[in-house]
């Protein structure tokens, strides 16, 4: 293994300097990081897949690789649309990206309007192609394509509306996210074109020094051009070659937010990093309460992250559910968005983002800046956890979650019903020594409430319907 000494000497050599400061590339070091208070008390981000895969708009943002693999849909799509993948390649839609509608102060209005308090975008998708004006990538968004800094136009409009804004960089899977094109005769096998596609080697291999150190250098233009307040890793990096260099990264990036005077994040999946040094991502999933802030991500298509022509959408009310169940187990939400290939937000994502501002302009106060309760909820709908669990879930009035600030519980009804029992405030259990008055968020009357051994016995109430207890 590449020892980190020796990556921090290799970084000098390309002008990169490192930082003073108490982060060194070691697990004992990253240890004495810290999650800002700022991220677990936001509850609630948008993420953004956009790049050049929005073109075919055909399968999901994995068409450049499934293009290249003779048994994928979209191989046969390609053939039957594009032609040959050796006279009409992944490349060829690069200056058919044109972003010509792309407004990054529309996108951030359309996201305030959603009730989000943070922003990520996609930097560079497996695809290798880098979202920002790159010194280092000749296949970028401001030579090619768009004719944009998108990643700094965005950052830009973000932060001047008081959201936090992120990078998502998941140049890892590059390594061999093309091999399927060395198969066959395509124009991956084109040296020409090494610098878009990249090594396309085998997935069982693990990456070399030249490919790791290119890696890392991105990843640290990307810090310093920027300097993001989240960096989001897909789940490659557990690879073991990855280790050393992630371990400089880190101590990198806690170093330098520390010269910006910023509180930073770093979200990694698996076991990609120790518990502690940095925040974990479940992917289109859920999993029980944990002390440590955690994050769930999903999309409003079922199907995709990037943008098709056929999205399946999720509904308001089911991601409001997720929001809800995230955040009562002390995690929070990222919510994708694919726009087009001109940059416009299909309108059936806009609308369920209009919803689910409504749902917070209202119950906001029961999401943000809230702690776990007790427990995080009861009832007797059992969901799966872990990855790739996610989906619609028939709640009934009896499946509660609960979340806390300070003294006041709020009691978010999951399912409709026409009473409403919280059992985990029975005079019983006494998990709590005293209930004084119950509301409904959205009305100014005070409810009316009785409290026995069953529980705490509450009105009728809409699925999603909250209760602020005192």
């Amino acid at each position: 293994m590449k020892n980190p000494a020796n990556i921090v000497r290799s970084l000098r050599e390309f002008g990169v300097e490192w930082p003073s400061g108490p982060f060194h590339p070691s697990w004992s070091s990253p240890s004495k990081y810290v999650t800002p208070d700022w991220f677990p008390m936001s509850r609630f981000g948008i993420f953004i897949h956009w790049g050049p895969y929005s073109v075919p708009a055909f399968g999901s943002e994995w068409y450049p690789r499934n293009m290249y693999l003779s048994h994928r849909p979209e191989y046969k799509h390609h053939l039957e649309n594009y032609g040959p993948q050796d006279t009409f390649g992944y490349k060829d839609f690069i200056p058919l990206f044109k972003g010509n509608s792309f407004d990054p102060e529309r996108w951030t209005s359309t996201f305030l309007r959603s009730g989000a308090r943070y922003v990520i975008l996609v930097a560079e998708h497996h695809d290798g192609y880098s979202m920002w004006d790159s010194e280092l990538n000749p296949w970028n968004s401001k030579r090619t394509g768009p004719g944009r800094d998108v990643v700094g136009e965005l950052s830009s409009a973000v932060r001047s509306r008081g959201l936090h804004f992120g990078v998502s960089y998941h140049r890892a899977e590059h390594w061999w996210y093309f091999e399927g094109g060395k198969r066959f005769q395509s124009d991956v096998l084109d040296p020409e074109f090494g610098s878009i596609y990249g090594p396309a080697m085998p997935n069982e291999t693990s990456p070399d020094d030249n490919f790791l150190l290119d890696w890392l250098l991105r990843a640290l233009e990307l810090v310093n051009k920027y300097r993001p307040s989240l960096f989001y890793f897909d789940w490659w990096i557990e690879n073991k070659a990855f280790e050393p260099y992630l371990l400089t990264f880190a101590a990198y990036y806690y170093n330098m937010a520390l010269h910006w005077g910023k509180e930073v994040v770093i979200n990694y999946k698996h076991k990609a990093f120790r518990e502690g040094t940095a925040v974990l991502d479940v992917e289109r999933g859920r999993i029980a309460m944990r002390t440590l802030p955690w994050q769930s991500d999903t999309s409003i298509d079922r199907k995709s992250w990037g943008y098709v022509k056929d999205p399946q959408y999720r509904t308001s009310t089911s991601l409001v559910g997720d929001l809800v169940d995230a955040v009562s187990k002390n995690g929070n939400l990222l919510l994708n968005v694919g726009p087009d290939p001109q940059g416009r937000i299909p309108e059936g994502e806009e609308s369920v983002l209009r919803e689910m501002g409504d749902w917070l302009g209202v119950n906001g106060e029961a999401v943000y800046d809230t702690t776990p309760w007790t427990v995080s909820g009861e009832g007797p709908t059992r969901t799966s956890g872990g990855e790739f669990s996610e989906g619609d879930v028939n709640y009934t009035e009896r499946d509660l979650r609960f979340t806390a600030r300070g003294d006041v519980l709020y009691v978010v009804v999951m399912g409709k019903g026409d009473q409403v029992t919280v059992e985990s405030l029975s005079t019983h259990l006494l998990l709590r020594d005293q209930v004084r008055e119950v509301s409904r968020l959205g009305s100014q009357a005070n409810e009316r409430w009785e409290r026995n051994e069953q529980g705490l016995v509450l009105p009728s109430a809409e699925a999603l319907t909250v209760f602020k207890v005192t």
